[in-house]
């Protein structure tokens, strides 16, 4: 951890002090959470302006694409994405999902086929 040393105004000092009271924390750990919040802040505003795209957005906030779309929509910003946009998108996670699984069970000398007639309790020849 990086340390730093700041000057703040009468102001800014009085605000840490009240939120560090508020919040039952030392000064430190408010200022760091108020660096976060702003960060936080200036990445969506950024975003807004449209000087981010959201994987880039997401990829500040470390958060996944769908974490920030919500985190968008709590703070009242316009989703980038249409309904049928973001249904596209969970198929294509599906198909991803699919794909990944099948194989696995071809690495165990499973096929696809057999698995889902096994699951669905069917006999299957070998």
């Amino acid at each position: 951890m990086g340390v730093i040393s700041l000057r703040l105004k009468d102001k800014e000092f009085k605000r840490l002090e009240e939120l560090s009271k508020i919040g039952r924390k030392d000064k430190s750990t408010v200022a760091r959470e108020l660096l976060e919040y702003g960060w936080d802040f200036l990445m969506v505003k950024l975003y807004k302006e449209g000087k981010l795209s959201l994987g880039s957005l997401s990829s500040k906030l470390e958060l996944s694409i769908s974490e920030t779309i919500d985190l968008l929509s709590e703070l009242g910003v316009n989703a980038p994405i249409d309904y049928d946009d973001y249904l596209s998108g969970f198929d294509v996670f599906k198909n991803r999902e699919a794909s990944t699984i099948k194989k696995r069970l071809e690495k165990k000398g499973i096929s696809f086929t057999d698995s889902v007639k096994l699951l669905r309790g069917d006999r299957v020849a070998h």
